[in-house]
């Protein structure tokens, strides 16, 4: 039962590919800045990582996180009109941890110390496009879906 998350950032796709065959994918929206794996650069980290939490199961969709924590919002345009400058995260996250020290572990490079996630974003968000702040945004029914596919340890290849 391997299991395995694989992300294209030249494509902007994300694919679960479960015993060698393609179970799910979607398009993904990753860092504006491109990748990079320093801590503040607000680039989308490469190489070899684990989904090291699950955090949102049950959560409503469109319910806003802050912190890894559901604030009791349900996002809307008006909300999203309200507070321009958020970077919203919605629905469900699926925490990153890099697996290569030096690379996406430890140090300056910690994938997990800096709050890497693949998470549901606002609907108007154009998907299959640069746009994040360092972060794999993901439609919201398309998290929703993987969300229930897989298990945290599942490794997640970034490249």
């Amino acid at each position: 039962m391997e299991q395995q998350i694989n992300v294209d950032l030249n494509r902007q796709h994300l694919q679960l590919v479960h015993q060698g065959q393609s179970v799910f994918d979607a398009f993904i929206s990753s860092a504006k800045k491109g990748a990079g794996e320093q801590k503040g650069s607000e680039c989308t980290p490469r190489g070899r990582h684990i989904i090291r939490a699950k955090i949102g199961a049950g959560c409503a969709f469109n319910s806003v996180f802050i912190g890894r924590r559901p604030t009791g919002e349900i996002y809307c345009p008006e909300l999203g009109q309200a507070f321009p400058a958020r970077d919203w995260i919605l629905t469900r996250i699926l925490w990153l941890s890099g697996l290569q020290p030096g690379l996406n572990r430890l140090g300056q490079v910690d994938s997990m110390q800096r709050y890497i996630y693949i998470h549901g974003t606002p609907d108007s968000e154009k998907m299959g496009m640069v746009g994040s702040h360092g972060c794999l945004r993901m439609r919201n029914s398309d998290i929703v879906i993987l969300f229930d596919l897989i298990q945290t340890g599942i490794k997640v290849d970034i490249k």
